[in-house]
Parts: structure tokens; C-alpha cells; sequence
């Protein structure tokens, strides 16, 4: 399960249009034609990690294929439990960086992450499920006792309107859970593709001038994903 401090990365939404480069993937959503994990990412995945490999991310596919007509609720219980069944390694046992934001497609192809990849992995997945992009929020919290990690977190909120407190999709706590019965977190900031806030207590929280562009690993992202589009 996840255990340090991460950000995240983001679809970038357009009218019809949401491109997403993954780890050498490409995807492409729109309101015709879905999103489709590319052969050659398959293969490549087969041939690094292994016919597994290929396995989780065509059970992704199968995922993101059927689960667009669900409930936001099914939705949010259905993409948290995928996740969670990967394996929680840490950046440097598992990249030999101290940090590092694995795409989705790196994070099934080599069945394992950390705190912030599953977050990651669980707002793209949503948002290609067509849950709407303000209703999700990728969060940076403390974690406190009870929880016996006490260091720094990431988790995946969600809110069903502006002013509700949040469900928390947490790999740590395989059960979705609101925000109020999570003593355990404290909340420092939250973003996602259209902004960033500092934590108010439970709630949304204040935005934040210059939104998640202020986020270091939120810029080294889209330099990167923009690059892999030129």
C-alpha cells in the first residue's frame, strides 16, 4: 500500500478529446471512440514483465470498455478495488529513484507502486469512465495514529458535489471510506487537471493562484507528455 509524498498526473480535457500519454502509450478518449491501451504497449509490456503483464493491462482495458455505464458509485468501488490488488513498493526498491510517478500503464505492466501512482491510477481510470474531472481530487495528506505509517500519504478524493465532504479511495484502507471517518489523515493540498487548493479542514479547500502548474512533478509531467506529442 502507499506510503509517501506524491502528486500526480492529469488528463488533459478537451470538448470531445482526451489525449493521454502513458509510458510510451497512447490513449485516446472521446465521445465516440473510448480509450484503447495500444498493441505495441502490450507487447512491450509482454516482453519486459511477462504474459502477467499484459494480462492486468488487458483487464484494464476490459475495465475501461464495460464500466463507462455504471453509477459514479459502482464506478468509484469497482476502479478502487482493481487497483488495490497491485503490490505496494516504494520508489527506490522499485525504480531506484526516490521518487517516482509511474503512469498506469507502468504500474500494472510491472505490478507494483507507491502511495501516489495508485491515486494516479484511480483518477485517469475515473475520468476515462466519464466521472467528472472537478468531482475528483488527487490529495496529499499526513497520516497520523492510529494509522501506524505516520509519514506522508496520497490518496484519491471524491466528491459527489462542491460542498460535500469527500469519500477516500486509499490503498491503505481497501474500504471506501468519507473523509470524517478517516481520523487518521490530515489533508495538506489536493489538485487534479483543473486546479489547486490548500486544505480547509474536510472541505474542498482555498485555490490556489497558478492551480497545479505550481506542483514541480505537475510540470515535469506535462513537459514530458507534451514532449512525447511533438
Amino acid at each position: 500500500m502507499a506510503k509517501k509524498q506524491s502528486d500526480s498526473k492529469i488528463a488533459v480535457a478537451g470538448a470531445l478529446t482526451l489525449v493521454l500519454a502513458l509510458a510510451g502509450g497512447v490513449f485516446v478518449h472521446s465521445q465516440t471512440t473510448g480509450i484503447r491501451v495500444e498493441q505495441k504497449v502490450l507487447e512491450s509490456a509482454e516482453r519486459k514483465y511477462g504474459a502477467t503483464a499484459r494480462k492486468r493491462l488487458e483487464d484494464w482495458q476490459q475495465l475501461l470498455d464495460t464500466g463507462g455505464a455504471r453509477s459514479e458509485t459502482d464506478k468509484l468501488t469497482l476502479v478502487n478495488s482493481f487497483f488495490n490488488r497491485v503490490a505496494w513498493i516504494s520508489d527506490v526498491d522499485h525504480w531506484g529513484k526516490a521518487d517516482y510517478w509511474a503512469t498506469p500503464v507502468e504500474m500494472l505492466a510491472s505490478d507494483g507502486g507507491d502511495c501516489e501512482d495508485f491515486a494516479i491510477a484511480k483518477y485517469f481510470t475515473l475520468v476515462a469512465l466519464g466521472v467528472p474531472m472537478d468531482k475528483l481530487k488527487i490529495t496529499y495528506v499526513k497520516t497520523r495514529d492510529p494509522n501506524p505509517i505516520n509519514q506522508s500519504h496520497m490518496v484519491l478524493a471524491y466528491y459527489a458535489t462542491v460542498d460535500s465532504v469527500p469519500l477516500v479511495l486509499d490503498n491503505l484502507v481497501p474500504e471506501i471510506k468519507v473523509a470524517s471517518a478517516r481520523p487518521d489523515l490530515t489533508p495538506v493540498y489536493s489538485f487534479n487537471g483543473d486546479g489547486l487548493w490548500l486544505a480547509k479542514e474536510r472541505g474542498s479547500g482555498k485555490r490556489v493562484q497558478g492551480g497545479s502548474s505550481n506542483i514541480a512533478f505537475w510540470r515535469e509531467l506535462m513537459a514530458r507528455m507534451g514532449r512525447e506529442f511533438n
